[in-house]
């Protein structure tokens, strides 16, 4: 059967009907505090259970326990705190107990109890988190330029975002009673920010031999410049799932969830999600969720030793290649060949093709995906 939710109950934080029309009222006389697109993003995941046991932005015992320990304070696994950032002036004359309404632009959202109003130090977040206080990491600038201070408390979504990719999206009550419906026991995640090479496609496939189906749910929202846009990665996949994968064995949905490239502690932090999503199984890569050369190419394989209670089992799956002699993609436990038969996939140089309008090679890219993607002209973020 599909696992149980993290923390073994899904949370449910969206009103509707007659609550849902009192509380509109209601955030009329309430204060507001204006939100950015990830934090919007944060609130509909904390609310549909995607962020399951959380019902709300973290208090401070909680951040404390995730930040050192890297369990909530009833010593469930977590590992990157879910915190909500606010200036001293946006709060002035709010305090603890009080209810605020948090709008995206002039959006209203969600309702939130204050449980909490406390500060943090930064320097020491991003130390923890990313084991690094170095500027150049994307994530480590990004936290430096937030807030003073953190709200802390429970939070009612009442209306979402509106997303251009809503046909892509699917919550965990859905894909859990959709992964019933279609008769699946053990589902495989598999976390991207990427278009899919044939590197993703033989890991993909390689674990779906194990598996009864294989959830592929890429990430859409912030990430660093010089990655690819949601809507080309979307497009990417779409070519490839039409051409090379059984419908009857793979899921497709989207996440709206900031890249925090946090490597390690981030890898803990995608099998959760696609825990609450359903799955019994998560795909780490090599190098998961890191970024230049701040983590080590099997951190985040060696995390895993310390949540044996996760609830989750992590598929680790070698680097792979094409290899000339075998005629397909393999890995070095399986191919006897040496390097002058194995064409190695570069990310880094596989962008620079795209970037010149280079169709990659087919060793490297399925020929759709490839057109796909240089149908965009510009399929990269500035």
């Amino acid at each position: 059967m599909v696992s149980k939710p993290h923390g073994m109950k899904l949370v449910n934080r969206v009103v509707a009907g007659k609550r849902r029309e009192a509380l509109l009222r209601e955030a009329q006389e309430l204060p507001k505090i204006v939100v950015n697109y990830s934090l919007a993003a944060d609130l509909e995941n904390i609310a549909h259970g995607v962020y399951s046991p959380l019902e709300g932005f973290m208090i401070q015992e909680d951040y404390l326990h995730v930040l050192y320990d890297m369990r909530l304070s009833n010593d469930v696994p977590w590992t990157i705190p879910i915190i909500l950032d606010v200036d001293p002036e946006e709060i002035s004359g709010i305090k603890e107990g009080d209810e605020v309404a948090i709008r995206y632009g002039d959006h209203l959202m969600a309702i939130m109890n204050v449980e909490e109003i406390y500060g943090w130090d930064k320097l020491e977040y991003v130390k923890q988190v990313y084991k690094t206080d170095d500027r150049g990491h994307p994530g480590v600038a990004k936290t430096i330029k937030k807030k003073e201070l953190l709200l802390g408390g429970r939070i009612d979504l009442i209306d979402h975002v509106h997303s251009r990719f809503e046909k892509y999206t699917l919550w965990p009550i859905e894909t859990r009673l959709l992964f019933k419906e279609r008769g699946w026991k053990t589902i495989v995640g598999f976390q991207t920010r990427n278009v899919p090479h044939l590197g993703h496609e033989y890991v993909q496939k390689a674990a779906l031999t194990f598996v009864d189906g294989l959830f592929i749910n890429p990430l859409i929202g912030w990430k660093k410049p010089g990655d690819f846009k949601d809507e080309v990665i979307v497009e990417a996949y779409e070519a490839l799932l039409r051409h090379y994968y059984p419908r009857d064995s793979v899921v497709f949905a989207v996440l709206a969830m900031e890249m925090r490239y946090a490597g390690p502690r981030e890898a803990i932090h995608h099998a959760i999600v696609r825990k609450n999503f359903g799955c019994t199984h998560f795909i780490v890569g090599r190098d998961h969720a890191g970024v230049g050369n701040f983590y080590g190419p099997y951190e985040a394989w060696e995390i895993f030793r310390e949540f044996p209670d996760l609830g989750i089992t992590p598929f680790f799956i070698r680097e792979s290649f094409y290899c000339k002699k075998c005629g397909g993609m393999v890995n070095a436990k399986i191919c006897p060949h040496g390097e002058d038969s194995r064409i190695r996939i570069s990310g880094t140089q596989l962008r620079e093709m795209i970037k010149r309008g280079e169709k990659p090679l087919k060793e490297v890219m399925r020929p759709e995906v490839a057109e796909a993607v240089l149908r965009f002209k510009e399929p990269f973020i500035k």
